[in-house]
């Protein structure tokens, strides 16, 4: 059931593939962290690593970790701010932007609006979040599959007074045909860039059109 309905990206993005742009110079990027979805691991980005590689950054500017999706969104939160304050010492950069996907999105969005990290970074990604549940997810009893329930505890106070706190940009990917995040329109964000993709499978959405918007966002 996990692998059918929850587990992270399958690698859509074509490794490889040819830019429709020139490369990013080291001043007008940023490094990106990418944090994976329910049941998924680093490994799941390695498409997408790839081509920010070839559009010009560097590996130490790209972080993709594992953590455990089973626990707590919160604790994963506690996790992922550490990492960004490893990465900007690392690189000298004072933010770093942030790609999520799936489950990610909660717990990453938990690190900005309760843990300050709205500070530390400036452009947020969600691809096929279930920012405000998904129904789905009453099939699987982790803590982090209840907090994922519509009308959970977590997304309520995740959820309530701004949706999108501080300087931070905005962005949320959704696709009509998602059979994972349901309804579809969860991902969907008050304040946020909120984009619907075309009909796409949740293990689809990382296409190299969805690529190209993604970047052209956290690298305008």
């Amino acid at each position: 059931m996990r692998r059918l309905l929850f587990l992270g990206l399958l690698g859509a993005l074509a490794c490889g593939g040819d830019s429709a742009t020139a490369p990013i110079s080291p001043t007008q990027r940023q490094p990106i962290v990418l944090v994976h979805g329910f049941g998924g691991s680093a490994a799941d980005f390695a498409g997408v690593i790839t081509r920010f590689r070839q559009d010009g950054w560097a590996d130490r500017e790209l972080i993709a970790a594992s953590y455990n999706s089973f626990a707590s969104n919160a604790s994963v939160a506690a996790n992922i701010g550490a990492r960004v304050d490893s990465v900007r010492t690392a690189t000298g950069w004072n933010r770093v932007d942030m790609i999520t996907f799936s489950m990610g999105s909660l717990s990453s969005r938990y690190y900005l609006k309760t843990l300050g990290g709205t500070s530390a970074v400036d452009a947020w990604v969600s691809v096929a979040g279930p920012n405000h549940g998904t129904v789905t997810a009453e099939q699987c009893a982790f803590t982090s599959c209840v907090e994922m329930r519509p009308g959970s505890a977590f997304l309520t106070a995740l959820n309530s007074g701004d949706e999108t706190p501080g300087e931070v940009r905005y962005a949320t990917w959704w696709s009509p045909c998602d059979q994972t995040i349901v309804p579809n329109e969860t991902v969907i964000l008050a304040g946020a860039v909120n984009t619907q993709t075309e009909c796409l499978q949740h293990g689809e959405m990382f296409t190299e059109t969805i690529y190209q918007q993604v970047r052209a966002f956290i690298a305008p």
